[in-house]
């Protein structure tokens, strides 16, 4: 990765072919036509901004608000994690990017994959999936749907340190009523079966690109053990588990998520240019 002129953010709304409308927070400069396409997860693009900021000090950054989130439109035909797959590969062919890397954490990861599978015209160049749902389980005791769960439960699962945890009795009326929002669009793209798809990793296979499946250790909704059977059913899939972090390891370890992903891509991805 090279460095960035600055790392600026600004945000701007980018009609697709499709019809469809993103908002799109870009961090430093489209300099080289190369770049980082971060996706969140159900808890917002707030929950992955810090590692928006940090890559950005090595290269151009976008970091998309999946439609429906904070309070952007959403059609009523997007309403699945393939449809926003399509969508992101426009705005790379928009933006005229090649050789991106994809970073992804929950459904972000998902989003990430299925774009994988669907990348013809040859846009990526790796995937960094964190803590990321796809995959159907061996063992239903590998995920948790946090649909059956009160939201103070949530956090608990989601944390590995209790001051990472958010306080829900701390939130406004305005909070609560845009963290709601954010649920159901979340539930919209995931559809019945929620936290994985019971076809995906029949598919996996055909991913060839380098992929890199981030984990914290203590994540009580995904275990750890579904996050390394994950990363084995890519072909070129590479595991790094994550101690001290749970479902969020780029906020709880952002340090440890750094240097898994620059080793990645100086020993996997490029490693000619680091020999």
């Amino acid at each position: 990765m090279t460095a960035s002129a600055t790392t600026s953010s600004s945000t701007r709304t980018i009609d697709l072919a499709d019809g469809l409308s993103v908002t799109v927070s870009e961090f430093g400069e489209n300099t080289d036509g190369q770049a980082v396409l971060l996706l969140h997860g159900g808890a917002g693009p707030r929950s992955v901004a810090g590692l928006a900021t940090a890559m950005s000090e090595h290269v151009y950054t976008i970091a998309p608000v999946h439609p429906g989130f904070d309070g952007t439109p959403r059609p009523e035909w997007a309403d699945s994690f393939e449809d926003l797959a399509w969508a992101y590969l426009d705005l790379l062919d928009k933006l005229d990017l090649n050789g991106v890397m994809v970073i992804g954490n929950s459904l972000g990861g998902q989003i990430a994959t299925e774009m994988a599978l669907r990348d013809t015209r040859g846009r990526l160049g790796c995937l960094v999936l964190l803590n990321a749902s796809g995959p159907q389980p061996d063992d239903e005791g590998d995920i948790v749907d946090i649909r059956t769960i009160p939201p103070l439960e949530i956090g608990g699962l989601s944390f590995a340190n209790a001051a990472f945890r958010p306080d829900f009795s701390k939130l406004t009326d305005e909070q609560r009523a845009g963290q709601a929002a954010n649920q159901k669009t979340q539930a919209v793209y995931a559809g019945e079966n929620f936290v994985y798809d019971p076809k995906i990793r029949r598919r996996l296979h055909r991913v060839t690109l380098p992929v890199l499946v981030v984990w914290g250790e203590e994540d009580g909704i995904f275990s750890a053990r579904y996050g390394r059977t994950y990363a084995g059913a890519f072909p070129d899939g590479h595991f790094v588990p994550v101690p001290g972090a749970g479902h969020f390891p780029q906020i709880e370890q952002l340090g440890a998520t750094l240097g898994a992903i620059g080793n990645f891509v100086d020993t996997v991805v490029k490693p000619d240019e680091n020999a």
